[in-house]
């Protein structure tokens, strides 16, 4: 599942935005000029793998990169 879930450049590029720094729905839109229905779509594919998770900070949802799963993805990778 997770390869399946990094199969598309933009959630690709979502996880490589969110290894920079946390951040919420409204500036992954502006970044990837993607409507944000389809951000969101890709988010949810990305949370149910758990390669992402999102926190309430009270006015949205803030996400970022799951640690745990990114150590199981880099192990993965390692042995290819």
């Amino acid at each position: 599942m997770l390869a399946r879930a990094l199969g598309h450049p933009a959630r690709v590029h979502i996880v490589r935005m969110l290894a920079r720094k946390p951040c919420g729905c409204a500036e992954l839109v502006r970044e990837l000029w993607l409507a944000q229905s389809t951000v969101s779509q890709h988010l949810k594919m990305l949370r149910e793998v758990r390669l992402i998770r999102g926190d309430d900070d009270g006015t949205g949802v803030g996400y970022r990169l799951e640690p745990r799963t990114m150590r199981r993805l880099k192990a993965l990778v390692a042995r290819l």
